[in-house]
């Protein structure tokens, strides 16, 4: 059975939630606005936190370790059967965003006093932070399955993965030179004056209609239903390699940049700013593509130019250092990961059923998650080993498994679209 462009049934006991909604445009205008709620916590905590600890003395080992309160976002499919069971989507981001609001608030309360017993205070706001995060995101991510055809998912996933990453951009561009001017408590004001404001946003979400007998399921059932799927064991393995060439190779880019001799500047006017707008234009190609040609066959295709992009990086390593090499290796590989990333994203949304649409997704999504920590807690290891050159080698081989599995990925759509 294939997932590529089948339209989608309507759901037992009522219209197709996309039908529902209206038409695609303005449905993709609230895809924008959930996703730029969801990357602007992430952004947060992985852009702005680390140059905050930097600038108040705290040592690389202690910024280092901070990576530790980012767990909820990996362990968040535990509690997504609750998100699926109780409420609305809408009711789940509303929450969260107010929290977040009130979060943000104390950290303006806290920027100036971190002091030497301030870290574990920290830690956890931020642990209570990434947890309201992970659990709007799971939300989200069920919105935007409930809300799309399959169809659809290809451009939907280019405007979400396109506002997320401008949520990003916000926070590690606008927030830390607003630090620099005005302090990280002005910042940190400012981040909740646009988690008050997302929040009020949420008040006007079109709600997406669900059948009232799946609330009524046991709790295992989301598991259940999942691991029930024919194929479903392909499709895990799948989430776990698609991007393990990616996840490798991103933790030693910034090392390698800074080894081949380029300039704190060069990094950030050229390299920074460049593959954000490298990644936006890559995610936007890889929607349309996905949408026109189908999900499975953009898997083939956009994902080998992604896998290309590690050689990309080898050409890079080779020889003496070559800034524009370096410069166009870094966009290459940026504008790839964007395209492989929009299909992928499609993909695992295809087969989410509606129904259980917030565990299955955080579940799926959690494996790619775990393999990109797996495999980057040992990525600095084997660069330092081998040599850049024979890492970001190794990376193109790690990218190759996956597509032995795209094949046996058709059985496990989604079983209302059978």
């Amino acid at each position: 059975m294939t997932v590529t462009t089948s339209p989608r049934a309507a759901p037992p006991g009522g219209a197709d939630p996309a039908t529902a909604l209206g038409p695609l445009p303005p449905r993709l205008g609230w895809i924008a606005a959930i996703a730029f709620a969801s990357g602007f916590p992430y952004g947060l905590v992985n852009e702005a936190i680390p140059v905050y600890l930097r600038t108040q003395g705290v040592d690389l080992v202690a910024i280092g370790l901070m990576k530790a309160v980012t767990l909820p976002w990996i362990l968040k499919f535990l509690w997504a059967p609750l998100v699926d069971r109780y409420g609305t989507r809408r009711a789940w981001m509303l929450g969260s965003l107010t929290l977040l609001t009130l979060l943000m608030l104390a950290l303006v309360h806290f920027a100036g006093q971190l002091g030497a017993g301030g870290l574990p205070v920290l830690v956890a706001l931020l642990v209570a932070v990434v947890t309201l995060s992970a659990t709007q995101d799971v939300a989200i991510d069920a919105y935007t399955i409930e809300s799309t055809t399959s169809a659809e998912l290809g451009v939907a996933n280019s405007v979400r993965l396109t506002f997320y990453r401008g949520a990003m951009f916000l926070v590690s561009g606008v927030l830390i030179a607003l630090a620099g001017h005005r302090g990280w408590s002005t910042a940190f004001g400012a981040a909740a004056a646009i988690c008050g404001v997302l929040a009020l946003l949420m008040l006007g979400l079109p709600p997406v209609r669900r059948a009232e007998h799946d609330r009524a399921a046991p709790l295992g059932e989301p598991v259940r239903a999942l691991f029930a799927r024919p194929g479903i064991w392909a499709v895990i393995a799948f989430a776990l390699l698609f991007k393990l060439d990616v996840a490798a190779l991103e933790p030693m880019a910034q090392p390698f940049w800074v080894d081949r001799q380029l300039s704190l500047d060069e990094i950030g006017i050229y390299v920074t700013t460049g593959r954000l707008v490298a990644t936006v234009v890559g995610t936007i190609i890889g929607g349309l593509v996905t949408t026109r040609w189908g999900i499975l066959r953009a898997l083939w295709t956009l994902g080998a130019v992604q896998a290309l992009s590690a050689l990309g990086y080898t050409w890079a390593a080779h020889g003496a250092p070559d800034k524009g090499l370096i410069i166009g290796a870094a966009l290459f590989e940026s504008f790839t990961a964007g395209m492989g990333t929009s299909a992928f994203v499609a993909y695992l949304m295809s087969v989410c059923e509606r129904r259980y649409a917030a565990f299955q997704f955080a579940f799926l999504s959690a494996l790619m998650a775990l393999s990109r920590l797996a495999v980057g807690t040992v990525s600095g290891a084997l660069a330092q080993a081998l040599g850049y050159r024979e890492y970001f080698l190794l990376t193109f081989v790690l990218g190759l498994p996956a597509f032995a599995l795209i094949p046996l990925l058709r059985r496990a759509g989604r079983p209302e679209e059978a």
